[in-house]
């Protein structure tokens, strides 16, 4: 019988995508935020983790986490876009997502900009998103 732990232990330090592939379908979320925090996790299990939902706090983590993975290609981008746009409509505040979003050229400036339009989105939230866009070029 597997722990909690024993799956949190496996999420940090697996390497095999199979093994991985299979802790997603786990109901921790801290497992979620682990695999998300794992550079062996491939971009169909980053995926497939950007529809995962748990609280708003942890929902907003993992995001941001799934943002900044190395391996999110541009189909994860857009997953963790479509999620972040879903949870600013909500009046969520995933901005940390967002940002996360911003730096990453794999999607397009004008797209990420839109989340700043959304219920959710403060005046601050649109301020430090043109400044991060700004940067980006």
């Amino acid at each position: 019988m597997h722990t909690p732990a024993d799956y949190l232990e496996l999420a940090r330090t697996e390497s095999d995508s199979f093994v991985l592939r299979r802790l997603a379908r786990c109901p921790y979320p801290f497992v979620w935020q682990a695999l998300a925090a794992n550079p062996h996790t491939a971009p169909d299990t980053l995926a497939e983790l950007s529809a995962a939902r748990d609280s708003a706090w942890n929902d907003n983590r993992l995001l941001c986490l799934l943002a900044g993975h190395p391996s999110a290609d541009s189909a994860v981008l857009r997953a963790v876009h479509a999620a972040v746009a879903a949870k600013l409509a909500e009046g969520e505040r995933p901005y940390a997502a967002v940002l996360t979003l911003a730096g990453r050229t794999e999607i397009e400036a004008e797209e990420v900009r839109r989340l700043g339009t959304f219920r959710g989105a403060s005046s601050r939230l649109r301020g430090r998103l043109d400044r991060r866009l700004g940067v980006r070029g």
